[in-house]
C-alpha cells in the first residue's frame, strides 16, 4: 500500500480511486474500464496506459490535474452564488 503516494510506481489503481476519487472521471472519459475493476488492485498506472495504448505522461498528466481538484478562485458553477442586485 502506497499511502497516498502519487508518484509512487507501485500505486494500484484502486489506490489511485481511493485517495483521489476525481481521477476515476478521466478513466470514464477515455472509456476505461479500470474503475471498478476485479484487477484494479493489483495494476499499476502503467499497466492501464499499456493496456489502452495511451502515452503514460500525458494520461498521468491529466490524472494529476483530476487529483488536485478545481481551479482555485474557479467554482463550477459561478451563478451558484449571486452578488448584491443580481435576480
Amino acid at each position: 500500500m502506497c499511502e497516498g503516494d502519487f508518484d509512487n510506481p507501485d500505486l494500484t489503481l484502486e489506490e489511485m480511486f481511493r485517495f483521489w476519487p476525481e481521477t476515476a472521471t478521466i478513466f470514464f472519459e477515455y472509456n476505461m474500464r479500470c474503475v471498478g475493476c476485479q484487477i484494479s488492485s493489483f495494476h499499476q498506472l502503467a499497466d492501464a496506459c499499456s493496456e489502452y495504448g495511451l502515452d503514460i505522461g500525458v494520461f498521468g498528466s491529466l490524472l494529476r490535474k483530476a487529483a488536485a481538484g478545481p481551479t482555485p478562485g474557479i467554482t463550477p458553477n459561478p451563478r451558484s452564488t449571486p452578488s448584491d442586485g443580481d435576480p
